[in-house]
């Protein structure tokens, strides 16, 4: 949770994202609320809101380029920047 928390939101992730413009991207703070115990009792009903939310939108998905992780201040790694993909897919799982 601590990379996650690293997270400044200055946007350096989503400006070099090749897919930012087609996608909505909230970097890896959003993936920080599920490992949080506060943020577990919810987290499946979250992420499946944000991602039913990005796919009406029209927005696309991660192409896993790491572009992110190269740009990011705080080094923060694709695996943290990348979790809320791995959570929609346990969320959808279970639903």
């Amino acid at each position: 949770a601590m990379d996650a928390a690293a997270c400044i939101g200055c946007g350096a992730c989503v400006a070099t994202c090749k897919n930012s413009s087609a996608m909505l991207f909230v970097g890896a703070k959003v993936s920080q609320f599920a490992l949080l115990p506060q943020g577990r009792v919810e987290a499946t009903e979250r992420v499946m809101n944000m991602v039913k939310q990005m796919d009406a939108e029209g927005f696309g998905n991660c192409t896993n380029t790491g572009a992110c992780e190269v740009e990011c201040p705080k080094e923060i790694s694709l695996d943290v920047i990348a979790r809320m993909n791995r959570e929609y897919l346990k969320a959808s799982i279970k639903s």
